[in-house]
């Protein structure tokens, strides 16, 4: 079988943020997924610098990419530049946090 970026994406879509318990994908955390291979390549954002949740995250992306069928390594990159803003949330997200 082979994954696409989509079927990566959603995977992700379920790893939340603990301390918020809303999904990266919906906090605007993800900012590209690339399937070449057998091989994911994610690049995300915290929302902040030193975040206590850097490895809670980012393994947990990784650990719903290698669920998909078809991919066989996951690379998780954080990623500082364009920096994150409450301005890439999805509107559920929006909703949920009040804005």
């Amino acid at each position: 079988m082979v994954a696409t970026r989509e079927d990566v994406l959603q995977a992700v879509a379920t790893v939340t943020d603990p301390e918020i318990g809303i999904g990266v994908v919906d906090l605007g955390m993800i900012y590209e997924v690339a399937v070449d291979d057998r091989v994911a390549r994610i690049k995300m954002a915290l929302t902040t610098v030193g975040c206590p949740l850097h490895d809670v995250l980012s393994d947990g992306v990784r650990r719903a990419a290698l669920r998909v069928p078809g991919v066989e390594e996951v690379e998780v990159e954080i990623v500082w530049e364009p920096p994150w803003t409450t301005e890439r949330l999805s509107e559920s997200a929006r909703r949920e946090l009040g804005y």
